[in-house]
């Protein structure tokens, strides 16, 4: 017999998955900050002695290429950070970086949306990143491209434009960590598992959005992504 709830049991968020009707389910989020050289000076780091950050975001930040996206509440400094996103489909911890990329299903759009203005204040009080990267609808995300249809990816255009205008603009090979180093640095602090999203950092170039722009982004030979913004 199944178990019963004591309230209504949330949907399971999952992502579209490209050739399939079949859907990718979401487990996790995990992200990573201070991953492209431009963007750690930018933000006013040293990337040649600064690690990566790993956060995360809730599973339920998930939504569709092609969303309307509210501008979040307790922001007045709402910033768009594209992103390659990478698939898990196979799980474990302590994974070597030769091996790493076996456990990827596929990669995939992302828009790391991040309360900038809370995001200052709580690194210069030494406090978590939650509230300014873990709101609602803040992992705009596209499409999955499974790594059996394209391949990995090491290279490729990752650009973002906001109304047309070009705001970010690299390559994926630019990252300071690669797919396979970032998985395998991850699974050493925790077990990754199927279902697990790792947005892998983005390019120098983030801006301020505000209600009424048009976002559109994406990586060649991987996808693209849209979304808008609105009024809460």
């Amino acid at each position: 017999m199944s178990a019963a709830f004591v309230v209504p049991a949330p949907a399971a968020p999952s992502v579209a998955v490209i050739g399939t009707d079949a859907r990718f389910p979401v487990r996790r989020i995990f992200c990573v900050g201070r991953n492209y050289p431009e963007h750690v000076r930018e933000m006013g780091g040293d990337p040649l002695r600064e690690p990566p950050i790993f956060f995360t975001k809730p599973a339920d930040a998930v939504v569709p290429s092609g969303t309307d996206v509210p501008y979040p509440p307790r922001t007045a400094n709402l910033h768009h950070e594209i992103e390659l996103v990478v698939a898990i489909g196979r799980g474990g911890s302590g994974i070597a970086v030769e091996l790493a990329l076996g456990h990827v299903f596929g990669y995939a759009v992302g828009n790391d949306l991040t309360r900038r203005d809370l995001q200052a204040v709580a690194r210069k009080a030494g406090a978590p990143w939650d509230m300014a990267k873990g709101f609602d609808a803040s992992a705009p995300v596209s499409p999955i491209q499974p790594a059996a249809a394209i391949g990995h990816v090491g290279r490729g255009r990752i650009w973002l434009a906001v109304n047309g205008g070009m705001r970010q603009q690299a390559d994926v090979g630019d990252m300071i960590w690669s797919v396979p180093e970032i998985i395998a640095e991850l699974s050493t602090y925790c077990r990754l598992a199927p279902g697990d999203l790792i947005f892998t950092g983005t390019p120098a170039g983030v801006g301020p959005l505000v209600a009424g722009d048009t976002v559109n982004g994406g990586i060649d030979g991987v996808a693209t992504l849209e979304h808008r913004i609105v009024a809460a």
